[in-house]
C-alpha cells in the first residue's frame, strides 16, 4: 500500500485540506493549516511531498520521524502543521484499511461524552450578558469570551474595571453554575496579568486561557501560584516538546 498522490484543497477564507491516495485506491484526509497561513503551510506540504510518493502508507510513525527529524530546522507552526495534516491523512487511511475507528487503533476510548462550551462575542457588558443568557437558555453549561483588548506593561485600571464588569455581569445574570472561560489571547503582559487575574478570581472563572503569550512558559507557573483559577494553553504549542 504505497502513497501514490497528494492533493491540496484551499477553502476560503482560511482552511486547507490534504487528500492522500494510495496505489490500491484508499483515500485519507488531513487538515494541514495554521490560521492565516494556508498558503505557507501548502508550500511546506508540497516540499515534503516528493519524499512521500512511493512510501508505505502504513508506516505512520516512521514517516513522522523522518519528516520531523531529517531536516536541520525542526518544529514551529508551519512545519508542524504540515506534518500533522499528513499524519492525520495516513491515520485516516489506516482506519479505513482496518475498518476500525482511529481511537481504537490508538488504544481505545477513554470517555463517552465530554463537556463543551460556546464562544460568545461582544466588547460591552450588555452584549456578553445577553449572549451568555441566550446560550444558557439553549442548554449550554459553559461559555468562553474574549477577556480584554491589548494591555500595556503598565496600563489603566479603567481597562481592568471594564473586563471585570463584563465577567461580573455574566455571573450575576446567569448564576454560579454557568462556567465562564476567559481568553486573554496572550494580549496581556505579566505585570497586568497578575492584577487582572486576581481581580477576576472572585467570580470563579472556569479557566483563563493564555494569560500571557504561550512562549512565556515560566510565567504560567508564577501566575498559577498567585491565584486558584485554572490556566489553559496549548493552541500555540505544536509538538510534544512544547508541552
Amino acid at each position: 500500500m504505497k502513497i501514490a498522490k497528494l492533493e491540496l484543497f484551499k477553502i476560503p477564507p482560511r482552511w486547507l485540506f490534504l487528500k492522500i491516495t494510495t496505489d490500491d485506491g484508499f483515500v485519507g484526509w488531513g487538515e494541514p493549516v495554521v490560521e492565516g497561513r494556508a498558503d505557507t503551510v501548502e508550500a511546506a506540504v508540497k516540499e515534503l511531498s516528493p519524499y512521500l510518493i512511493g512510501k508505505d502508507a502504513s508506516r505512520i510513525e516512521d514517516t513522522w520521524q523522518v519528516l520531523y527529524r531529517a531536516g536541520f530546522y525542526r518544529g514551529g507552526p508551519i512545519l508542524s502543521s504540515a506534518i500533522s495534516g499528513i499524519d492525520e491523512a495516513l491515520w485516516d487511511i489506516k482506519g479505513k484499511v482496518t475498518g476500525l475507528p482511529i481511537h481504537d487503533l490508538l488504544g481505545g476510548a477513554v470517555r463517552d461524552k465530554m463537556m463543551i462550551y460556546q464562544w460568545i462575542g461582544g466588547d460591552r457588558p450588555s452584549e456578553v450578558v445577553a449572549a451568555a443568557k441566550e446560550k444558557q437558555a439553549a442548554g449550554m453549561k459553559a461559555v468562553k469570551m474574549n477577556g480584554t483588548e491589548d494591555l500595556e506593561w503598565i496600563d489603566s485600571y479603567v481597562k481592568i474595571d471594564e473586563v471585570v464588569e463584563r465577567v461580573a455581569g455574566i455571573r450575576e445574570a446567569c448564576g454560579k453554575d454557568l462556567g465562564i472561560g476567559i481568553d486573554f489571547h496572550g494580549r496581556v503582559h505579566k505585570t497586568m496579568a497578575k492584577v487582572l487575574m486576581k481581580e477576576l478570581e472572585i467570580y470563579r472563572p472556569m479557566f483563563i486561557e493564555e494569560p500571557v503569550l504561550a512562549e512565556n512558559g515560566e510565567y504560567f507557573k508564577m501566575l498559577s501560584e498567585l491565584v486558584s483559577t485554572p490556566i489553559a494553553t496549548g493552541e500555540r504549542h505544536y509538538t510534544r516538546w512544547d508541552f
